[in-house]
């Protein structure tokens, strides 16, 4: 079978190289906006502005066109920025080939409409979309690492429990393993909701804080995170999962981490606009926080760390002065 990737940055090409020496898979089109970057790729046979140092096989092809890249393909894999999404979608406007299988790895919320990724393509594509065949991959999982083949876990999520099997079987290996769930929701938003507090971890961090915030911010992090997850139609298990704590601790703690470095520069005194305008790959939190805020104050869940963390971004709110909120709330019984 043939396998597209849509989205050429560290994570999707990644999954391509991953997906390339899987058994049965034939072609693997990985797709690329930028004509000059694709050109490079081209030339270059690996992807030396995202991930260099991977070179590229024989059976991974490079595709400028999206519908080229889609044409005859059995599992399509979704790999861009959750804001570029609906732009990417209109791009095939017949959707996808007839039981092609969709699988986005965007862990992000639609600013505005305040809508999942699934939500979205259901939207854009209406009768071309079946939800059957859609699976969210989630879970800890650093490009950096995973190119690497360092063990990981993963989780495959879809409203029909076979089809998460079928990517389950198709992608795991023993270096990559993947888990399999029917919650859609959850994992959805489990790998969304957990970039919040990873930037409020970088935060943390950029202040010089220790040990001790880390471990109370994964945790209470963890219980927002649930709580508006099982509001919004979520299992709790799920946010106890992968593709929820396991996330979680994985972001907030990681080097390799785009949101928890956003967090520690704004810690150290930077400016969000000064950060983000040197990065290369996007930081999703930045834009889910905003959704995150507008999520909660729609469903009335009290999501503190989330709201100090909208204020630190686009209120300008001093970092420290937020710490200081957060300590003083009306002391309670831990829930």
């Amino acid at each position: 079978m043939d396998i597209a990737v849509i989205g050429a940055g560290s994570w999707g090409t990644t999954l391509a190289l991953h997906m390339a020496e899987r058994d049965g898979v034939g072609i693997v089109k990985l797709w690329e906006f930028r004509p000059d970057a694709v050109k490079e790729m081209q030339k270059d046979r690996e992807n030396r502005e995202f991930l260099p140092g991977f070179p590229f096989p024989d059976n991974l092809q490079v595709a400028e066109d999206i519908r080229d890249a889609v044409e005859g393909v059995a599992v399509c894999i979704f790999a861009v920025p959750s804001h570029a999404v609906r732009e990417t979608l209109a791009k095939l406007p017949e959707g996808l080939p007839d039981n092609c299988v969709m699988v986005s790895v965007i862990k992000g919320i639609e600013m505005g409409t305040l809508k999942r990724m699934s939500e979205v393509m259901a939207e854009v594509w209406e009768e071309r979309f079946f939800l059957d065949r859609f699976v969210c991959l989630t879970g800890p999982s650093h490009a950096e690492e995973v190119s690497r083949k360092m063990p990981t876990s993963i989780v495959a999520a879809s409203t029909n429990i076979d089809t998460a099997h079928f990517i389950q079987n198709l992608m795991s290996s023993e270096r990559f393993r993947v888990y399999a769930t029917d919650d859609l929701i959850g994992a959805e938003l489990g790998g969304s909701l957990k970039n919040v507090i990873a930037i409020a971890a970088g935060i943390a961090d950029g202040l010089g804080f220790g040990d001790n915030v880390k471990g109370a911010l994964l945790t209470r992090g963890s219980t927002e995170l649930s709580r508006l997850g099982v509001k919004l139609g979520g299992r709790p298990e799920t946010f106890a999962g992968l593709s929820g704590i396991g996330d979680l601790i994985t972001t907030c703690c990681s080097k390799h981490s785009r949101n928890r470095y956003v967090g520690e520069q704004i810690g150290k005194g930077r400016k969000l606009k000064e950060i983000l305008a040197e990065m290369k790959m996007v930081a999703e939190g930045v834009r889910t926080t905003e959704s995150v805020y507008d999520l909660a104050k729609r469903e009335g869940v009290e999501m503190p760390i989330a709201e100090q963390v909208h204020r630190i971004l686009f209120e300008d709110a001093d970092p420290l002065e937020a710490t200081v909120q957060l300590m003083t709330r009306k002391l309670k019984v831990e829930d």
